[in-house]
């Protein structure tokens, strides 16, 4: 392209493949394994290999490998130009469409008649093409590591493109600061609309390798710059994508037990064994202690055929999703510092929990009120998933009367057995949910023509967008370190409240019912007054509440023969009568005298027990 000292005519039409086919029968020519081999054994015995050389000293080459060579250079030789990707994307949506900021000088345009022109290009190029981006001139743009330093490509208030960014990471690379540096210029202050990033992968499940190592390494790299841990990936994966996560490591030793109980369907320990080169069981045929690292096995696995891969990565997935969806179920997932956007917030109490005694910082428990406006999701776009989706169906509770778009999800996985267990994902205006199969069919939910969807899906939609939610939230700030086991251990996530006017609070959520257990730890003479439905509420789902009035008791779920009930812990003997008097029932079990609340009448009674002041 650069010879200046015999330029091509100016009629000659240029006819130039970029697909660096020559580095890939460079390099079968020089490592496609032709040497013949021969078998010897040592002095133990063991039989071994070694290359085979003639009388003469030169290397002796096998034919049928050279000709499995020669034939397979023919046909990657006959086969069409694979484009890259920045190049391809030029051609399908055309440079006028396309802004490049990247740090190549030329690169070939092809025009609409299919002939091809060498452009030059410069660093004022790039920034041409930058701002024609920002200023909704090219509604697309391709950006390399060159052009990702000291650029700015978000949804700002201040340009005119402020439509929300759709980040799709192609060839992420190894280099997590590099992959943040990426994700920084698309998410900023001052923006309209956060980005949608999307990783992209083909449909060879051993790419997700590469995906899961950013990943990682991002959640590495925040614990090095930033103090924490969570803040590196800042959310933007998904715990089962990480194939190096705990849950992975977890799901990895289901995985190698239900190998060797040959209850997989991909592979045999036999076949895996002999394919990859790993051992994992002794001469007895038993599982070793010491199995193969997850970074060991999953390269192994790139070197699989891809339909074997794909299956093996479907069972290992499925392992992981069980793991992370029983985390998340019990309030055990750990997701890093959560943003709740708020519409609305206001200060209502501010308690002081500590003030250390070296430095003065405090600790507080904030009573926040806040507003959520509701942002369903369109009719259009649902309309436009469902129509991308073969699988998609349109669904109606008879029940509720709400719509909702069935998907398919990620399988889950028994670990006894290796059977898999299909899910689905009901894609709802405001949430969506996960759903056994078994279980959907036993439901409510039934499937309806594209018309009947439509109409409930736009009044679902419509009275969404008018419903303004208001609850009230208490938070731990300040210096938690200190107090941090003084705080439920049941909730352990790290919250970021901000409202519309740009002020935020950052800490740990505690629930009402935790709050007088927490007054208690800390010693502070504070009685909190809970409402009996919340009060209620809690102790059905499982936690237990402290209470010091009218008497110091715990309030409890309880389950005695087999039925769920309430029970009053710690009630003083001459308190028994007034506590029939209002509602609650004793029983006698092993010799102690318990005493329960009728869960219909629950909320009335403890309106009457907790108001008798």
């Amino acid at each position: 392209m650069g010879n200046r000292r015999k330029p091509a005519p100016p009629a000659t039409t240029l006819d130039i493949n970029c697909d660096c086919k020559e580095y890939v029968i460079d390099y079968l020519e020089r490592a496609f394994p032709t040497r013949q081999m021969r078998v010897f054994k040592d002095d133990t015995g063991t039989p071994r290999s070694m290359p085979m050389v003639d009388d003469h000293g030169h290397p002796v080459t096998n034919p049928e490998a050279e000709a499995a060579r020669d034939r397979l250079i023919e046909k990657l030789c006959a086969m069409p130009p694979i484009m890259s990707a920045l190049d391809a994307l030029l051609e399908h949506f055309g440079h006028d469409n396309v802004a490049e900021v990247t740090g190549r000088t030329k690169r070939l345009v092809t025009a609409s008649d299919g002939r091809q022109k060498l452009e030059s290009r410069s660093a004022r190029t790039s920034q041409a093409e930058a701002a024609a981006f920002m200023a909704a001139k090219k509604r697309i743009l391709v950006f390399s590591d060159a052009g990702g330093t000291g650029r700015s490509y978000h949804a700002s208030l201040d340009a005119v493109n402020q439509e929300q960014r759709a980040h799709l990471l192609l060839e992420p690379g190894w280099r997590a600061d590099r992959a943040i540096q990426g994700l920084g210029r698309t998410h900023r202050t001052h923006q309209a609309a956060t980005p949608l990033f999307r990783p992209v992968t083909t449909d060879c499940k051993g790419e997700l390798r590469f995906t899961s190592t950013i990943a990682r390494r991002l959640d590495s790299l925040g614990a090095l710059t930033r103090g924490q841990r969570q803040t590196g990936g800042q959310g933007l994966f998904d715990p089962a994508d990480n194939l190096e996560s705990e849950y992975a490591c977890a799901a990895l030793l289901s995985w190698f037990d239900l190998l060797a109980g040959g209850k997989l369907k991909s592979t045999t320990l036999d076949d895996f064994q002999e394919r990859t080169g790993l051992e994992l069981v002794d001469k007895d045929g038993v599982l070793k202690d010491e199995m193969p690292p997850i970074q060991r096995w999953l390269n192994r696995i790139l070197a699989l055929p891809i339909g074997l891969q794909n299956s093996i990565f479907d069972e290992f997935l499925a392992l992981i999703e069980t793991r992370v969806s029983a985390a998340r179920e019990a309030g055990r997932l750990d997701v890093g510092v959560e943003t709740i956007m708020v519409d609305r917030a206001n200060l209502v109490d501010d308690v002081v929990l500590r003030t250390d005694p070296l430095t003065g910082a405090t600790s507080h428990l904030l009573t926040i009120e806040i507003e959520r406006r509701r942002n369903p999701v369109s009719l259009d776009r649902i309309l436009r998933i469902a129509d991308g989706d073969a699988n998609a169906a349109f669904m109606v509770n008879a029940k509720s009367g709400k719509a909702a778009l069935r998907t398919r999800a990620r399988s889950l996985m028994e670990e006894k057995e290796g059977l898999p267990i299909a899910r689905v994902e009901l894609m709802r205006p405001t949430r969506n949910e996960y759903m056994r199969e078994d279980d959907l069919l036993e439901s409510s939910w039934a499937e309806v023509t594209r018309e009947i969807f439509m109409k409930v899906w736009g009044a679902e939609e419509a009275a969404a967008r008018e419903t303004i939610d208001s609850e009230t939230i208490r938070l731990a700030t300040g210096l938690l370190l200190p107090i941090w086991s003084a705080l439920p251990s049941d909730h352990m996530a790290v919250n970021r409240i901000v409202d519309g006017e740009g002020r935020s609070w950052l800490g740990r959520l505690v629930h009402d019912d935790h709050v007088p257990q927490l007054y208690a730890k800390l010693g502070i003479d504070r009685v909190e007054a809970l409402p009996p439905d919340a009060v209620l509420k809690a102790v059905l789902a499982g936690r237990s509440i402290d209470l010091a009035w009218p008497f110091a008791f715990t309030i409890k779920r309880a389950v005695v023969n087999g039925s769920p009930r309430i029970e009053l812990v710690g009630c003083p003997h001459e308190r028994l009568a007034a506590l029939k008097a209002l509602g609650c029932f004793t029983e006698i079990i092993q010799y102690r005298t318990r005493v329960f609340v009728p869960v219909a009448d629950g909320e009335a009674i403890l309106g009457q027990l907790l108001g008798s002041r």
